[in-house]
């Protein structure tokens, strides 16, 4: 066991293995808030679309637009959502864009898909009066949803969005489909150095269970402050 840590010390200092683990961790992070981002901000239009009680042909156009979109993002797996953007949608495009920017992209696509249903089940929590409130103060539908109803919705669902980051956070690990230097392929590297694969792919977990509990803690403070802010 000791011969591994030598090994693994060896390829991680030595051989400069930290410099891609370094490298791995800010590609990871980057990715999952930079996916979180995009996903809330098209979950919510798309959250918006679905719960709109207007019978206009152009809603009900967009409504199936939704449907669709939402069936095919949770339908089929990350890794290939990644291989179809990178390798076939951007070359017919003729758009060539850095394997991290694609991986941030088509994983804030595939974070929309699941952040639509916990947005608008975070708006059909807050009491329909709001709504009507806001409309009789002489507020139109868009300006009552943004300004009255999502901040609650998202105070209801923050815990929920907290657990999307996290999933966010270890869904990284396929990204080096792309050729994305995430933890995953960083410690990959480190292990086909010398062919031990223990001692990096343990490191490895630790350093994912650590982003883990970070993100989990700093969130529980977030949800204190809100309640606290709600006393008051």
């Amino acid at each position: 066991m000791i011969n591994k840590w030598n090994m693994f010390y060896n390829a991680f200092m030595e051989k400069g293995g930290y410099q891609e683990v370094l490298t791995g961790i800010l590609n990871t992070i980057l990715i999952a808030f930079g996916a979180l981002v995009i996903g809330i901000l098209l979950g919510t239009v798309i959250a918006a679309c679905e719960v709109v009680s207007s019978k206009h042909p152009v809603v009900k156009v967009l409504k199936k637009i939704c449907q669709v979109y939402v069936a095919f993002f949770r339908g089929t797996p990350m890794v290939v959502q990644l291989l179809l953007g990178y390798f076939v949608v951007l070359p017919l495009l003729g758009i060539s864009l850095s394997s991290v920017v694609v991986a941030v992209i088509i994983m804030g696509l595939n974070s929309a898909a699941y952040t639509s249903e916990i947005m608008r089940s975070g708006i059909l929590s807050v009491d329909p009066g709001q709504m009507e409130a806001g409309r009789a103060l002489g507020l139109n539908y868009s300006t009552t949803m943004m300004n009255v109803i999502l901040p609650q919705a998202v105070k209801n669902i923050l815990p929920t969005l907290g657990n999307e980051l996290i999933s966010l956070i270890k869904e990284t690990s396929v990204v080096s489909f792309i050729g994305v230097v995430d933890l995953y392929k960083a410690f990959r590297s480190i292990a086909s150095s010398n062919y031990e694969y223990m001692v990096p792919f343990l490191v490895m977990a630790v350093i994912y269970i650590v982003m883990i509990l970070v993100i989990t803690g700093l969130l529980r403070l977030m949800e204190r402050g809100l309640r606290n802010s709600d006393k008051r």
